[in-house]
């Protein structure tokens, strides 16, 4: 069985990785024998690190040479259909699914969030794409019901994101020796400065006795940003470093007191390892995977709101953290099981 594997992977963002290594397991825990080839931006990167095929993502004609020789193509995880940061992913992601059609080979939407596609043309490509799928997965309710609301008639399933499938190794090498919140936080445009409001509420908590570590999550750019917002802080805090394993961010959630996140992986692995988060939400899919967990968003970044809000809402979760595990893990403990189901469910497909 061979399969090519298409995402937003060999950006250096553990998130979109997390998925890709994700999805990598599960496909070898069914079949250890299965050949992988993944389309990347370091392609021998990529095929060092997971011990797979890879080609250079924006060489056309390998991509075609890789999908003619292929039994299916898989798309996803992650948000790759979206044109909040312009029409390239849109356009870029369905054409792979056209190179696909155009061999007649099978593909499959693997738990993606899909959207926001605000752009009419856009929708029409989503649609069109979509509609030629084997299998149709996505991660959250909102995009069912955004596929549905652009006339998409395809089965529409709704899985687990594959990273809460992971399973964590044993990690040594603390950061912080104290009680610690992990942070996780990114650049967004904004004409509220976000950044600064956070850096206040973390003092708060810095002068109750907590230490703060901020993980990246992807690459030198969390870490800018991470940067720049103990530079808006008072007092000190760390900063882990930037390339850190997948498990070793993992690791470092878990020894944290709270997770508060505003990248959906680092929400992700916090959930992997039943950690109660607060999220900072700067696009719908924060929304969506907090509701899922039952877990507080404390802002949205495009909206204006000052630290004492923040803070509120932090406390609040502090005060009921048995609580909060419990709501937490009344989703992970079946969406841990469940997200490996989404493998079985294409190799089915396939081996008919």
């Amino acid at each position: 069985m061979k399969l090519v594997l298409s995402g937003y992977y060999g950006f250096d963002n553990v998130g979109d990785e997390a998925i890709l290594y994700s999805i990598i397991s599960a496909f070898r825990e069914l079949d250890p024998k299965i050949e992988l080839t993944v389309l990347s931006n370091q392609p021998e990167k990529t095929a060092k690190q997971y011990g797979v095929q890879a080609v250079n993502r924006w060489k056309l004609s390998d991509i075609a040479k890789v999908i003619k020789a292929a039994d299916g193509v898989i798309s996803g995880g992650g948000s790759l259909l979206q044109d909040k940061t312009g029409n390239r992913s849109v356009i870029y992601y369905s054409a792979i699914m056209w190179i696909a059609k155009f061999f007649r080979k099978p593909y499959f939407i693997y738990a993606q969030g899909v959207g926001p596609v605000d752009r009419p043309f856009n929708q029409r490509i989503v649609k069109a794409s979509l509609e030629g799928t084997a299998l149709l997965t996505v991660r959250d309710e909102e995009s069912a019901e955004f596929l549905r609301k652009i006339g998409v008639k395809k089965s529409i399933q709704l899985v687990p994101d594959p990273v809460l499938g992971i399973a964590v190794e044993e990690e040594n090498g603390r950061l912080v020796e104290g009680d610690y919140f992990a942070v996780s936080v990114r650049d967004w445009p904004s004409e509220h400065n976000f950044l600064k409001e956070v850096a206040a509420g973390l003092d708060v908590f810095v002068e109750k006795g907590y230490e703060i570590l901020f993980i990246p999550m992807h690459g030198e750019h969390d870490e800018a940003t991470s940067e720049e917002t103990v530079k808006l802080m008072k007092h000190h805090a760390f900063i882990a470093p930037h390339d850190g394993t997948i498990n070793q961010k993992v690791r470092w959630i878990e020894d944290s007191h709270l997770l508060i996140g505003m990248r959906l992986h680092a929400l992700i692995f916090a959930a992997v390892v039943d950690k109660p988060f607060v999220a900072l939400s700067y696009d719908p899919k924060i929304d969506s995977f907090a509701q899922l967990c039952k877990q507080p968003v404390a802002a949205h970044v495009n909206e204006k709101w000052e630290a004492a809000e923040f803070v509120s809402v932090i406390n609040r979760q502090l005060e009921h953290m048995d609580a909060a595990k419990e709501k937490l893990m009344s989703y992970t403990q079946d969406a841990k099981r469940q997200a490996k189901q989404t493998a079985a469910n294409v190799l089915a497909i396939l081996n008919k």
